[in-house]
């Protein structure tokens, strides 16, 4: 699966990116926009001799990491797994090729991907303000878009429930390809034109029992970026009005 397979999860090209951007713009207003992050631990146990406050995440349990990128159809774009769920989100991100490719400007040039405000402000990545009552206009769109990538790890969790339960005592070595092949048959429905059947039940949320703190690192070019997306936003809003 993994080698024969990897053509339906790879960044998409120039063309596709556009028509990303266009469907975003078209339904919640955002210009530029490519996708939505978000991650989530995969539970497991481990055998004692394996055990170690690596793995040992915030709600105590032993978990592997997986972060995922999506697109307007809820496609996985990017991840990133076999790093242990011990590690904050914005580490993970600082961890991932996909943080490197964008901060040496081979990524992402122009446009941006949105976040949780666990995630820090880059003139990249868009997450929300704090400050929910002066901006909850630009908020409540900017959520609509977020929650995409959450709901595809929930679609994830829920149809591929080897993902969902806990792991008894798998091959740390192992599981990444274990996680990638779910992510692998999860885009192949899309890209097959089939769906989630309606009786597979999904979770409220793909991370239960994880309370994640908002990260303070604001870059000044991320706040101008926000900036300018706040004002188109306003700007459209009044056009429309008008």
């Amino acid at each position: 699966m993994e080698e024969r397979a990897k053509h339906h999860l790879k960044w998409p090209e120039k063309s596709r990116i556009e028509e990303i951007k266009s469907n975003f713009k078209i339904k919640f207003g955002f210009p530029n926009c490519c996708g939505a992050i978000d991650a989530t631990h995969i539970i497991m146990t481990l055998p004692a001799v394996e055990t170690s406050e690596d793995w040992c995440d915030q709600a105590s349990n032993y978990s592997m990491f997986l972060q995922a990128i999506v697109d307007d159809e809820s496609r996985f774009l990017d991840i990133v797994t076999g790093w242990p769920g011990s590690m904050t989100v914005s580490r993970l991100l600082k961890c991932s090729g996909f943080y490197k490719l964008c901060e040496g400007g081979k990524r992402l040039e122009g446009e941006f991907i949105v976040g949780k405000a666990a995630y820090p402000l880059l003139p990249w990545l868009i997450t929300p303000y704090n400050d929910d009552e002066s901006n909850e206009f630009f908020n409540t769109k900017h959520e609509a878009i977020r929650v995409m990538a959450e709901r595809a790890l929930s679609m994830l969790k829920g149809a591929w429930r080897i993902l969902h339960k806990v792991m008894w005592r798998p091959d740390k070595h192992k599981l990444p390809s274990v996680i990638l092949v779910c992510c692998l048959l999860h885009n192949i429905i899309i890209d097959s034109g089939d769906g989630l059947r309606d009786d597979v039940p999904l979770s409220i949320h793909h991370d239960l029992g994880y309370e994640e703190k908002s990260c303070d690192q604001v870059t000044s070019r991320g706040m101008v970026v926000r900036e300018n997306i706040l004002r188109h936003l306003r700007s459209h809003e009044c056009h429309q009005l008008v």
